[in-house]
């Protein structure tokens, strides 16, 4: 079985991925593929991941497991989709002792040997730490950003760490991520790479979060043009889905608020800068796939 992981990250997603797939559920599921409701894995993972340990997983456990979070019979899914975007860490503790998800490693090694003889995969979107700091702080107790940050210095901080770290521990599980920026562009391919169906499939919702970001009529006139060119590749709708964020974004959609004390300009530019070079640092690494525009 495949066993994808999506892992958020937090203040991202925001679990669009997990509802854009369970819109197709349905028909995913005659093709073996299997998307659960959160509910039924999200805390029993957390707590077997956190239980297990470094210890070895009883030999029935894979069985046990797979029988609370499936409704269907275990022997006829080809492709199990887990979304859990806090199983490496809560959010007030992403950056416990200034390091970057301290427990993933740990924590997904035990996945590992639960899922022992499947094919895990796991998928990733990343965000700009100029724009995730703040975001992440919002979503914390945390008082400021000093507390939060537990040491980290921002300017140090890089997702291809992170990355790495997950790749020396287990070298047996590609990685697939995605910017959160590019998400608006990608999100049709991000659903098909999820699901592992072909590219130029047609799939419910690959325009949601495009037309969150453009006015109606903009969005009215880019269905216009896949009614009228129904052949149309995906990296063409790409091209054109660019000219119309270009000229019909609609205000304010395409940038975000910052309000951090002592960061002006420059250093958020210096922030934004650090990140494109990682991610395109990271499409180096070997076992990891980049998805961009």
């Amino acid at each position: 079985m495949q066993v994808i992981l999506h892992l958020g990250v937090q203040c991202s997603d925001e679990d669009r991925l997990l509802k854009g797939l369970l819109r197709n559920a349905g028909e995913f599921h005659a093709e073996g593929i299997s998307v659960p409701g959160p509910s039924r894995y999200r805390l029993l993972l957390s707590e077997a991941v956190g239980t297990l340990g470094a210890g070895e997983p009883a030999p029935e456990a894979r069985e046990v497991l797979l029988d609370a979070i499936l409704s269907e019979d275990p022997g006829q899914v080809k492709r199990l989709i887990l979304s859990h975007e806090t199983l490496l860490s809560v959010p007030k503790l992403a950056l416990e002792e200034g390091v970057l998800y301290r427990k993933a490693e740990r924590r997904l090694q035990a996945l590992a040997r639960l899922f022992e003889g499947d094919e895990l995969q796991i998928f990733l979107g990343v965000r700009d730490f100029a724009t995730w700091l703040p975001a992440m702080l919002r979503a914390t107790p945390h008082q400021d950003l000093q507390s939060f940050l537990s040491g980290a210095d921002p300017m140090r901080l890089r997702w291809s760490d992170l990355v790495l770290r997950l790749r020396r521990a287990l070298p047996e599980v590609p990685i697939t991520l995605w910017c959160n920026e590019d998400t608006p562009l990608l999100w049709g391919q991000i659903l098909r790479e999820a699901a592992g169906i072909d590219a130029e499939r047609k799939i419910t919702g690959s325009f949601d979060l495009f037309s969150e970001i453009v006015s109606p009529e903009a969005m009215q006139r880019f269905r216009g043009f896949l009614r009228e060119n129904p052949t149309v590749s995906e990296a063409q709708k790409r091209r054109v889905m660019t000219v119309f964020m270009e000229k019909y974004a609609l205000p304010g959609a395409m940038e975000e608020e910052l309000d951090m004390p002592g960061w002006d300009a420059p250093y958020v530019d210096m922030l934004t800068g650090l990140y494109d070079e990682d991610v395109w640092q990271m499409g180096s690494i070997d076992g990891v796939r980049v998805l961009a525009p």
